[in-house]
């Protein structure tokens, strides 16, 4: 059973937030917005690019750009890779650069990054320059490669690096020792994008542009940028919610690429009402779609396209794929039921801390998705392990709050040499490889060191609420300005509230969602439409349950032109077992 946790409040009367409603103050207040600064949005008020390796990562630009010289960008075969991809693209085209090139690795081939395997595929292009994009940081041997061949390389990346750095000519990146620039939580889009202006900047300061030359509109980029930053669920700090916004508003005004406008339309979704969660549950799963299960070359293409009937042709495309993952993924997620179950029975319903799922017939491109899911259902670390074509495990894994999963397989790494092939990634998610035979060794390895992190804290799922909400709050206003008051997402999650509620109706939906009536405490005669998606068959509906303890979101039904409130529930229970 979950338990339902409110968040604390950090101010006491909000009067730096303004004249916002008092329950807008709330939710900010509840995310560490103090000042209504931290609300201001404007491009002006983005970082200034002032990232450690800039210089260096110019000046090998500009004698590039002088030259003419040929460039391959080697991306990721994620939505952030992708959308990193097209903005070094276009973004490089924009300001001058004639021979841009871009490669992908693909996952079931080369693996993760700039591989010497990949540098030699990019060597037959003959480039002067490599740029990577959201990869790269621990690429030593790719990096090593290429100056064996006389080719530079500038490494654009925002994961944590190792204990060493690869020998690159330039290096951007946040995370990297010393770097001063202080979104740390920058996805790798938003670091190539950065890196474009200082570009702008610079060809400005040495009169590039005083003989004619157009000046490129960057902000054009922003679709791209958004989409990458949410998809990538990198911490929505100040600086990503300006780059995040500033996309979406492009968006909903109908400035966008090809590519997105196309993804949109497959998906349902319409650009002038789109939120942070359109970018993160339906663009970037179809976009992932073509590197978990086959080559994200045909996401960038898409991307890429510059006519409608281009982008909406690889659309289709990428959405049939997308169908195909989650079919995939259910298969996979009942095969997981079933081991946890039997796993379950053998430990006497003691589980690891930590967990570690295999099977043979996994498919490699969908087991971060699979970790994600079971991590949700068990709110417990997960790492999903699958066969690589050389007979080694890939695994991918996901965290919760509190459990730094790259520290925890650096901590592994570190105890237990050579166990490891390589790993990296994040606090929440990250990605590993090693021999098939030390997977029991890890297992355990991983499943000490999850303990010894989370110390007494144990593992019940938590649900962080925002408190409960006044009848008066309980609108479609309250709930059309939740909506406005974005972006959300990691770490600026979406408001959830809570309250207790009599239950007036309840029924099952569309197999196995709870369609219900609730009507608030202080005002039973009002009767308020609120829908459970996905609950325990076996529990609900309930007999003889008259209140419940519902922790839910505020959210805008619109049927046939009609816009109604409608609570979003996230965690129901009978309130007797509060």
């Amino acid at each position: 059973m979950q338990k339902i946790i409110r968040r604390r409040d950090l101010i006491s009367d909000g009067a730096a937030l303004g004249s916002i409603p008092a329950f807008l103050k709330r939710i900010y207040a509840a995310r560490g917005v103090l000042n209504a600064r931290e609300l201001e949005y404007e491009l002006c008020n983005l970082l200034p690019p002032a990232m450690k390796g800039l210089a260096q990562a110019l000046a090998l630009l500009e004698g590039v750009l002088k030259r003419q010289g040929r460039i391959v960008i080697v991306g990721d075969f994620d939505a952030d890779g992708a959308t990193s991809t097209t903005v070094a693209v276009r973004g490089l085209r924009a300001l001058g650069y004639e021979n841009v090139e871009f490669l992908v690795p693909n996952r079931f081939d080369f693996g993760y990054g700039l591989s010497p395997e990949i540098v030699d595929v990019a060597a037959v292009r003959r480039p002067d320059l490599i740029i990577t994009v959201d990869n790269g940081i621990s690429s030593i041997e790719g990096v090593a490669r290429a100056q064996t061949l006389g080719i530079k390389v500038l490494v654009t990346d925002h994961h944590l690096p190792g204990a060493a750095l690869p020998a690159a000519d330039a290096i951007i990146n946040p995370n990297q020792p010393g770097c001063r620039f202080s979104s740390k939580a920058a996805a790798g889009v938003g670091v190539i994008f950065y890196v474009l202006m200082a570009l702008r900047a610079h060809l400005r300061e040495i009169g590039w542009f005083d003989d004619g030359r157009e000046q490129p509109n960057l902000a054009h980029l922003l679709d791209l940028v958004a989409l990458g930053t949410v998809a990538d669920v990198v911490p929505l700090d100040f600086n990503n919610r300006i780059l995040v916004a500033q996309g979406i508003k492009r968006m909903r005004a109908g400035l966008m690429c090809p590519g997105i406008r196309a993804i949109l339309a497959v998906a349902g979704r319409q650009p002038e009402k789109l939120t942070a969660a359109d970018l993160g549950f339906a663009l970037g799963p179809r976009l992932n779609a073509a590197g978990r299960l086959d080559d994200m070359t045909l996401g960038i293409r898409c991307l890429l396209a510059d006519t409608h009937a281009e982008a909406a042709s690889i659309a289709q495309e990428l959405d049939l794929l997308n169908r195909d993952r989650r079919a995939i993924e259910t298969s996979m997620q009942q095969d997981a039921l079933k081991n946890l179950e039997q796993l379950n029975t053998d430990l006497d319903g003691d589980l690891p801390s930590g967990l570690c799922l295999y099977r043979s017939d996994w498919h490699q491109g969908v087991i971060g998705i699979l970790a994600s899911r079971i991590k949700d259902r068990l709110h417990r670390p997960v790492i999903v392990f699958a066969d690589d074509e050389q007979g080694a495990l890939k695994g991918s894994g996901r965290s919760i709050l509190g459990v730094h999963l790259r520290d925890v397989l650096d901590q592994v790494a570190s105890a237990n040499p050579g166990l490891l092939h390589k790993f990296g990634g994040h606090a929440m998610a990250a990605g590993l490889s090693l021999e098939k035979p030390q997977l029991k060794a890890f297992t355990k390895a991983f499943d000490d060191v999850v303990r010894a992190q989370l110390g007494n804290r144990g593992l019940q799922p938590v649900v962080e609420s925002d408190g409960p909400l006044q009848d008066n709050e309980l609108t479609l206003e309250c709930a059309e300005q939740i909506e406005l008051a974005g972006p959300w997402g990691q770490s600026f999650v979406e408001p959830i509230f809570d309250g207790v509620f009599t239950l007036v109706q309840q029924r099952i939906v569309g197999e196995k969602h709870l369609k219900l009536v609730l009507a608030p405490m202080e005002n039973p005669q009002r009767l308020l439409d609120a829908i459970a998606f996905n609950v325990d068959l076996d529990v609900w509906p309930m007999a003889h349950c008259e209140q419940v303890n519902v922790a839910y979101k505020l959210s805008v039904n619109e049927f046939r032109g009609n816009r109604t409130l409608q609570l979003m529930v996230d965690y129901i229970e009978p309130a007797t077992a509060l």
